[in-house]
């Protein structure tokens, strides 16, 4: 978080900024980053700078998959885990014959856009 905060700040001295409203992340599903801890991160770390009042929003990406052998591209299917089970595991090979695949989405981490109010 603290990489991407700095990145941030970083774009923002090229303007003339009287506030930000909301910073946009894309974090795939792969990241292992929890989007609660992200945001209390945020919230902590965005004190007494340009980012301090801003709203964070965090979109999911979800994993896509490509099999060399058959060809099938799409979404990674996820382990049956039950109904009790919060958490979801997703099966990191093709669908259709079982083969590996090579992973296209839900890896990402970056900042998708900044909302920013520019002085006049």
């Amino acid at each position: 978080m603290a990489d991407l905060m700095a990145a941030v700040k970083k774009e923002l001295e090229k303007y003339d900024i009287v506030s930000v409203k909301e910073v946009r992340l894309t974090v795939g599903r792969l990241t292992n980053l929890g989007a609660e801890q992200m945001e209390f991160a945020y919230e902590v770390m965005s004190k007494d700078s340009i980012l301090e009042g801003s709203k964070l929003v965090i979109e999911e990406e979800e994993i896509e998959i490509k099999c060399e052998r058959c060809g099938y591209q799409g979404p990674a299917e996820d382990m049956d885990l039950g109904e009790d089970m919060h958490h979801r595991i997703p099966v990191l090979s093709c669908p259709k014959c079982g083969s590996s695949v090579i992973i296209t989405a839900g890896k990402t981490c970056c900042v998708k856009s900044i909302d920013i109010e520019e002085a006049d």
